[in-house]
C-alpha cells in the first residue's frame, strides 16, 4: 500500500513538473527552449540514435547564445514604442460606484481609496444593454454591439422562435461510426465561437506582446493567440447546460424538476441509501437515454454526516459543509470514459436526508471540450494549484432561488471559487512581467444579485425572513475585493498600470414586467386556444403574432422574409410599428405602485452601428430601478397580469437602462477622459503598447497624463 501510494504520489508530481515545464517553456518571457524535430527520423540503430541525439544537443547549445541575443532584439524591438511594459487589470463584475462611494466614505475601501488618491476613481459608461456579454464583449474588442454581434445572454433562432446561447455553438462531431446500437463519434463536437470582431489581447499577440487573459467573460471556446487563457462565461457543464444541479432526497416528491435543477429520490437498499448521478440522452449508446454513475451513502446521524461511495472511492460529507472537487466517470460503453467533476453538500441527515450536488463540471485535467488556450493551460493549473469549477457561472443562483441551499451554503460555495481564481490570478500575475494579466472576478457580481434584498426596505423577497441576518453581506463583499486588491497593489510597482474595471453597476429588482403579457393585452401577440401557461411560446400564434419579446431586455418584430413565419411587412410599416410600440412602452407606469417602470425604449439602429446591426433586437428596453424582464418571460411564458413581485433571493439587477447602472474604473495613474466608457479600454491598452488603434474601433483612448503619447502611431484615434 506504501509502494501504491508512493507511485501514486510521483505521478502527480511527475504530472505536475511536466506541465510546469510546458508552462515555463512556452508561457514566460523569455522562452528559450529548444525544441528538436521530435520522432521524424527512422534512425538505423540505439547507437544512431544516441549519436544524433548528442549531436543535436551539442549544436543547440553553440546556438543558444545566438538565440538569446536574436530573441532579446526582437523583444526590444516590440517595447520600443510601448508606454508601458505590463498592464494589470482586475476586474469586479458589478462593482457598483454608488456602493464604492458610500463606503469609501465609510473608511471601509483603505486600498480603493489609496488607489484613487494614487490615480483616479470615475465612473466608466456601459453598454446598451448593461448585460455581462454584451459587455464584456465591448471591453474585449473596443466595439458596440453591432460590431461584435452579442447583445444579450440569448439570442432567438428565425426558424423556431426559441431562445440559444448568444456567444457559442456546441455540436455533435462532423463524423460518427454507428456499430449496431453504438454510435462512436470520430472527434470532438464541433465548437464554433460567435463573437465577432477581434480582443485586444490577440492584437497584443499578432504585434508578439504576451498576454493572460483568466476567467474574462465570453471567452469560450478559447481563441488562439499569443498568450495564455482560461475561458469563462457560457462554459457549459458536462450536461451542455449553462448549470444543472442535482438535488436528492428521502422526502416526499423525490422526482420533480426545479428551475435550474432536479429533485431526485434517494432509495433505501438495506442500510443504505442510493441513488445516481444522471447526465442526458447518451447519444453513443442508443439503447440507452443517460449516462448513469450510481452512488451509495450510509448514514451516521448522530455525527451528522454520512460516508459516500462513489466510482469505488469512498468520502466523509459532514452536515453543511461542501466536499472538494470529486472526480466522476460515465461509462457509456466501448471503453469511452466522459469525466467530470462534482461537489456533494449534505444539508441535513435527518430525519429527511437531503443532498445536494453541484452541476457537473468539466474536469479541467480532462476535459471534454476546449477550456483553455493552449489546451493544456486548464490541465497545467489543475495540477499546480489543485482542481476548480469550470462552469461559466460557477455560483450556483438557481439552487439559491429555489431554495435549495440557503444563504450560508450558497455564500460559502461561492468564496470557494473566488479563491480558486485568487490562485490563478495571483500564478498568472507572477508569470506575467511584461504585457496584459486581466482577470475578472464573478462573486461581486452573483453575490450582489442575491442579496441585494437586503439593502432594501420592504423588499418582497424579504417576506418571512429576517431582513438583519445577512445585511452586512455585500458591505463585506466589498471589503473583500478590497482586500484582494491591496494584494495585487503589493505585487505592483508604478511602472505597471494598474486599473480595477467593473462591466456595470447593480440596482434593485423589485417588481418584474411581463412584456409578452403586454404586447398580447395591446393585441401585437396572439395566442392558441388563449393558453396562459405554456412556455418557450408553445402557445404563440406566430402567424398573426406582430411583436414578441425574448431575452433580458430585447423586443423584435415578426418581420416577413426574416422570422418564419414573419407578417410584418419590412420598411415602413416595420418603422411605423416600431415607432409606436417606444410611444406606448416608453415611460409605462406600474399601476400598483404608480412608479415609473420603463424609462426609455432605444430603436437598435439609433444605438448601434456596424455589419451586425441586423441581429440585434429591434428594441432595447431601458428598465427603471426597481424593475426588470420578469421570471415567466424570461422562459417565453405568457400570464395574465404584466407586473408581478420578485419574491425570489435574485433581488439586485442590471438589466435596466445603461444611465443607471455604469461600472467603475479605478487607476493607479491619473484619467484626464471627462465620461470614460467600457469601450475605451481596448484602444487605450493598444495605444500604450504602441500600436495603431484599428479605424474600425468605436472607442477612443483615455487620456492619461502619465503616459505622455509623442509618436504618431500613438496618437488618440479621432472619432
Amino acid at each position: 500500500m506504501k509502494q501504491l501510494a508512493f507511485r501514486k504520489g510521483n505521478s502527480g508530481l511527475i504530472s505536475t513538473l511536466f506541465f510546469a515545464t510546458l508552462f515555463l517553456l512556452f508561457f514566460t518571457e523569455p522562452a528559450h527552449a529548444y525544441i528538436g524535430p521530435g520522432a521524424g527520423f527512422a534512425l538505423l540503430s540505439s547507437l544512431f540514435a544516441l549519436l544524433a541525439s548528442f549531436l543535436l544537443a551539442f549544436f543547440s547549445m553553440l546556438a543558444l547564445p545566438f538565440r538569446l541575443i536574436f530573441g532579446l532584439r526582437r523583444r526590444r524591438k516590440i517595447y520600443s514604442k510601448a508606454l508601458v511594459k505590463r498592464v494589470v487589470i482586475l476586474g469586479f463584475d458589478g462593482l457598483d460606484p454608488e456602493l464604492c462611494q458610500k463606503y469609501l466614505a465609510e473608511g471601509k475601501l483603505p486600498n480603493f481609496a489609496q488607489l484613487k488618491e494614487k490615480g483616479c476613481f470615475k465612473k466608466l459608461a456601459t453598454t446598451f444593454p448593461a448585460l455581462s456579454p454584451v459587455a464584456w464583449s465591448t471591453f474585449a474588442t473596443g466595439v458596440n454591439p453591432g460590431r461584435h454581434s452579442i447583445y444579450d445572454f440569448l439570442m432567438r433562432n428565425r426558424h423556431t422562435y426559441l431562445p440559444e446561447l448568444s456567444s457559442a455553438k456546441v455540436g455533435q462531431p462532423k463524423r460518427v461510426l454507428r456499430i449496431g446500437k453504438y454510435s462512436i463519434p470520430l472527434g470532438k463536437p464541433q465548437v464554433k465561437f460567435l463573437r465577432r470582431s477581434k480582443s485586444f489581447w490577440k492584437i497584443l499577440g499578432e504585434a508578439g506582446i504576451f498576454s493572460h487573459i483568466v476567467r474574462v467573460p465570453i471567452t469560450f471556446p478559447p481563441e488562439k493567440f499569443r498568450g495564455a487563457m482560461l475561458s469563462a462565461m457560457c462554459t457549459p457543464d458536462l450536461r451542455g447546460s449553462q448549470g444543472t444541479f442535482s438535488f436528492y432526497t428521502t422526502g416526499k416528491n423525490g422526482n420533480s424538476k426545479f428551475t435550474g435543477g432536479t429533485r431526485l429520490a434517494l432509495t433505501q437498499e438495506g442500510d443504505k441509501l442510493c441513488a445516481a448521478l444522471i447526465l442526458p440522452d447518451n447519444v453513443i449508446n442508443k439503447s440507452a437515454h443517460h449516462f448513469v454513475l450510481l452512488f451509495e451513502l450510509t448514514l451516521s446521524p448522530e455525527k451528522r454526516e454520512a460516508k459516500l461511495k462513489i466510482a469505488r472511492e469512498n468520502y466523509t460529507l459532514k452536515e453543511k459543509e461542501f466536499t472538494p472537487w470529486i472526480k466522476v466517470i460515465f461509462r457509456p460503453g466501448l471503453g469511452i470514459k466522459v469525466r467530470g467533476i462534482c461537489q456533494f453538500y449534505l444539508k441535513q441527515s435527518s430525519p429527511e436526508v437531503e443532498l445536494y450536488v453541484s452541476p457537473i463540471n468539466i474536469d479541467p485535467e480532462r476535459p471534454a471540450l476546449p477550456l483553455s488556450h493552449p489546451y493544456f493551460f486548464s490541465v497545467y493549473l489543475a495540477k499546480l494549484l489543485g482542481s476548480y469549477g469550470t462552469l461559466g457561472m460557477a455560483e450556483d443562483t438557481w439552487s439559491l432561488n429555489e431554495e435549495v441551499l440557503d444563504e450560508d451554503a450558497f455564500l460559502q460555495q461561492a468564496y470557494r471559487i473566488q479563491e480558486e481564481r485568487e490562485k490563478q490570478f495571483f500564478h498568472a500575475l507572477g508569470k506575467t512581467k511584461k504585457g496584459v494579466c486581466a482577470c475578472v472576478f464573478d462573486t461581486t457580481d452573483r453575490i450582489q444579485h442575491m442579496f441585494f434584498r437586503y439593502l432594501v426596505d420592504g423588499h418582497p423577497a424579504n417576506n418571512n425572513k429576517d431582513a438583519q441576518e445577512h445585511k452586512n453581506v455585500i458591505p463585506e463583499l466589498y471589503q473583500k475585493a478590497d482586500e484582494l486588491l491591496g494584494r495585487v497593489m503589493d505585487e505592483t510597482s508604478d511602472d505597471t498600470l494598474l486599473m480595477v474595471i467593473s462591466d456595470h453597476g447593480f440596482k434593485s429588482f423589485v417588481r418584474g414586467i411581463n412584456l409578452n403579457s403586454w404586447l398580447h393585452q395591446n393585441g401585437y401577440l396572439n395566442l392558441q386556444n388563449g393558453d396562459y401557461s405554456a412556455e418557450y411560446f408553445q402557445n404563440v400564434d406566430w402567424q398573426n403574432t406582430r411583436v414578441y419579446a425574448i431575452g433580458l431586455a430585447g423586443i423584435y418584430l415578426n418581420i416577413k422574409g426574416r422570422e418564419k413565419f414573419g407578417c410584418v411587412e419590412p420598411g415602413e410599416e416595420a418603422r411605423k410599428l416600431k415607432k409606436e410600440i417606444m410611444q406606448k412602452l416608453a415611460g409605462m407606469v406600474d399601476s400598483d405602485t404608480k412608479k415609473v417602470a420603463i424609462n426609455e425604449v432605444y430603436d437598435s439602429k439609433q444605438i448601434y452601428t456596424g455589419a451586425y446591426v441586423d441581429e440585434a433586437p429591434d428594441l432595447i428596453i431601458g428598465y427603471n430601478d426597481g424593475y426588470r424582464i420578469s421570471w415567466d418571460a424570461a422562459i417565453g411564458k405568457t400570464t395574465k397580469t404584466v407586473f408581478q413581485d420578485n419574491t425570489k433571493c435574485w433581488s439586485g439587477d442590471h438589466g435596466i437602462d445603461p444611465k443607471l447602472v455604469p461600472g467603475v474604473i479605478f487607476s493607479n495613474h491619473n484619467i484626464d477622459t471627462e465620461n470614460p466608457s467600457l469601450v475605451d479600454i481596448a484602444p487605450t491598452l493598444l495605444q500604450l503598447f504602441g500600436l495603431r488603434v484599428p479605424s474600425y474601433m468605436d472607442g477612443q483612448p483615455l487620456v492619461m497624463p502619465s503616459f505622455a503619447v509623442d509618436s504618431k502611431e500613438g496618437q488618440s484615434k479621432q472619432k
